[in-house]
Parts: structure tokens; sequence; C-alpha cells
């Protein structure tokens, strides 16, 4: 495995189940987090509206207020109605000149249209601390200083000015306070729990979702290993019910078929052995003793290759019956090489595998019989691939190799690289498809390559 597909391991899930916890989670970060942030927005314009909407009563009452106070009370008036974050001005002229006018600047004049008289003169506009007298103009009142810190810290401002009878302006000044941050450290950590609480729920309703796929993954192994294995229960959703159905109705064609197989090959073999023995009686009566010689040596292969074949047919249906049980793999190899001098075997003590033993045993014994026939002398190596949790049986010979255009057929049923099919020069050819049977019975593999020093090298490799 490289880096880069190491890292993808470590960052992406590769379950389905721990992709849905991503995706939820993911969602539900990002939807609440959306809503959050429109709830802010409108939790902001919401506030300002409000603020606007006393700074316009207050400046209406007071405006009310002035018009029935003595000029000469107005100042202490405008002092008295003053408060924090809000200051009445007088002055002869407006303060806030006319400009274009923002959002805030147009509900603040709609809100005073609606709460002073028909025709009144208003004026409303943003106003910097610049245009704010220092010290604060007759009947601004005390906190002036403060209303200048908190328009210098960059606070939202803004000055609304009434005409009164007599022509002077009443101008009120307000600091509009900012809302408190939604996205402060408690929040976050609340987010952040309930996306923790929402993903553990997620994690464990979608673990008992796709338990059936990973009974099926196991029934499919199973299958690979006996197809006689336990038909899975048709139980649980329509979905999964419908899966199981269509997998054990799989299995139960699969099985027919292979027994099917198995008796019509075993039948045709059986069969043909009466007309080949009457071919062989009709073989010794020829007069020409070449030709007879010839006859009864292709009679001979034949019979050969039937009784193999009837052997692989027999042993194909004992070893599907055989049960399961712990086989010591080493043990095996050793035993497989006794009375064979020129094959060496390579092992640790013990290395048990869930087998059927019967069938180990004839894939050993072919391939050592094949190593020897054609390389002179076989070596055995039996390791572990922890990664794999496998056994890894090598077989190298020094014989003449196999082309790589022919390792894959040589796994054929009766293929032989040596076409005469002469008993001297082979078997029958059964040999390697046989072993693969048995392998891939187990669920393992089998493949051909070069041998290090030259020769032929087998692996087969077993799940533990």
């Amino acid at each position: 495995m490289t880096n880069a597909s190491r890292r993808r391991l470590r960052l992406w899930p590769d379950s389905i189940t721990g992709w849905f916890v991503l995706v939820l989670a993911a969602v539900l970060v990002v939807s609440h987090v959306a809503m959050m942030a429109l709830y802010a927005v409108n939790r902001a314009e919401a506030l300002e509206e409000a603020g606007l909407r006393q700074a316009a009563d207050r400046l209406a009452a007071a405006a009310d207020t002035m018009a029935a106070a003595p000029p000469e009370a107005r100042r202490e008036v405008a002092r008295a109605m003053g408060g924090r974050g809000f200051r009445l001005l007088l002055s002869p002229q407006p303060i806030v000149q006319p400009r274009v006018l923002g959002p805030i600047e147009r509900i603040m004049t709609a809100l005073l249209a609606e709460r002073l008289p028909a025709g009144s003169v208003t004026a409303v506009g943003k106003l910097e601390p610049s245009q704010l007298p220092a010290g604060g103009p007759p009947g601004g009142g005390p906190g002036m200083g403060g209303m200048h810190a908190r328009m210098n810290a960059g606070l939202p401002h803004l000055a609304a000015g009434v005409q009164l009878g007599d022509g002077s302006w009443l101008t009120a000044v307000v600091a509009l306070d900012r809302p408190d941050r939604l996205w402060q450290p408690g929040f976050l950590l609340w987010l952040t729990g309930l996306t923790l609480v929402v993903a553990a729920i997620a994690y464990a309703g979608v673990r008992l979702a796709v338990r059936p796929l990973h009974t099926l993954e196991e029934a499919a192994t199973r299958l690979g290993l006996d197809p006689r294995a336990e038909p899975l229960p048709e139980a649980g959703p329509r979905e999964v019910r419908r899966a199981a159905a269509a997998f054990n109705d799989m299995q139960r064609r699969l099985t027919r078929y292979v027994e099917d197989r198995t008796r019509m090959l075993a039948a045709i073999s059986h069969d043909l052995r009466t007309p080949i023995t009457r071919l062989r009686l009709r073989a010794e009566l020829m007069d020409d003793e070449a030709e007879r010689d010839r006859m009864l040596a292709d009679l001979h292969d034949m019979e050969t290759m039937i009784a193999a074949t009837l052997a692989f047919a027999r042993q194909d249906a004992q070893a599907q019956a055989e049960p399961v049980t712990a086989v010591d793999l080493a043990a095996l190899l050793r035993d497989a090489a006794e009375g064979r001098p020129t094959v060496t075997v390579t092992a640790p003590a013990a290395l048990l595998l869930q087998a059927r033993p019967t069938g180990l045993k004839r894939v050993v014994a072919n391939l050592l019989d094949n190593a020897v026939m054609y390389g002179g002398s076989a070596a055995v190596t039996l390791t572990r691939d922890a990664d794999a949790d496998a056994a890894v049986v090598t077989v190298d010979d020094h014989g003449p190799g196999i082309p790589p255009a022919e390792r894959e057929k040589v796994f054929a049923p009766f293929y032989r690289i040596e076409a005469s099919r002469s008993r001297e020069t082979g078997g029958t050819g059964l040999g390697l498809a046989v072993a693969r049977t048995i392998v891939h019975a187990h669920g393992g593999t089998i493949t051909l390559g070069d041998a290090p020093g030259g020769g032929l090298r087998v692996t087969v490799t077993l799940p533990l």
C-alpha cells in the first residue's frame, strides 16, 4: 500500500457505515451553520430596527415636549430626556445635511413620518464624530464624551433631526448597539456536541441497516468455499428479502450445475469404457502389427484419461462432502515430501488453517509430482502473510518452465503444452485443473511464475 493510499484511508472511511455517518455529520453541520447564519442576520436586522423604533419614539416624544416647553427651559428638558446612547441637541441649523439615504436612514425617516405631525420637516443621516461640537452644544447634556468614544469605536450611529415651530432644530444622536455575536465558544461547543450525538445515533442506525450486507458478504464467501452452504435467511426489509431470495436461487442453480456437470462427466467417462474395450478386442485381431500397436497405444491413452476423469469426479464429490477441519499445513507438506528424495521443504514448526485435508493433500501431491516430473526436483516453502492473514506455499523446480502465454491455458482440463499426449512425456493434463479447483474451493488462489534460479514457480495462497 502506498503512502497516498494510506493517507486516503485515514481521511476517508472505507465502509458504507463510515460514509453514511460522515455524510450525515457533514449535512448536519452545514445545515446548522447555514440556519444559524441566517438567524444571526435576521436577528441583527430585527434588533437594529427595534433600536430605531425606540429612538424614533423618544425623538417624537421629545419634539412634543419641546413644543410645549418655554424656550428658556428647552435646554434642561433636552438634558433630562437624554440617556445612554441617546442624546438630544438643540441648534439653530440642522446638524445633518441632506444626502442620499441608506437603508437605515430610510427606515428612520419612515418611522418619524409615522410619529410626527404631517408636514414636519426632518433630516436623517449618519453622523461622524467630527460633526459633534466639542464638549457638546448648549442643551447637549452630559455624556457627549462617551458618545464620541462609542462612535470612534465603530458602533453604528445615526442623527435624526426635526424642526421645531420656532425654526430651531432638535437632533437626536443615537448610537445603536451591535447585538452579541452568536458565534461564541459556547455555541460552537453546543454545535460540536450535537454533531457528535447525532453521528453516534446515525452510526448505530446505519450499522443496523447495513448488517444484511455483511450477512450477504459472509454468505457469498461461504458459497465460494462450499456450494452446499446453508441458504440465507429471507428476513428483514423488502429489498433485503429480495436480495436474499435472489442469492439463494443463484446458490441452488450453481449447486445443480456443479452436480449435473460432475454426474455427466462421470456418466460419459463410464459409458466410454465399453466401446473402448470392444475396440481393444478388435485391435488385437488386426494382422498389421505396427498399426495394431499404434491403435492399442491410443486406446491405452484414452483409458488412462477416462480413468483419471472418473477418479476426478469421484474425488470431487468426496471433497465437496468432506468437512472442514483444522489442518497443520506445515506437517502436511513434510508428510507429502516423504518418499520423494528430491523434494525439500522449508516451513515453520506448525501453521494451522481451516481446510479439507484430503483436497489439500491432492493439491500438494499434484504440484510435487509435476515439479519432479518436469524439473527433477522441487523446493517447497511455506510462509505466513500477516497482512492478508493467509498461508503462502511456493513450489520451485528447475525444469523448462511454462511460457507466459501458456500459463493460464495449462489450468484447463486435459490441456498439455506437449501435444503428443504420450505417457512418457506427461500425464493426462488434469493435475493443475484439479489443483486450481480445490484451491478455489478453499477461497485461495494459485498462480504460475518464474522461479528465481530458472524453472517454474507455483504459488498457492490459502486464507487461514
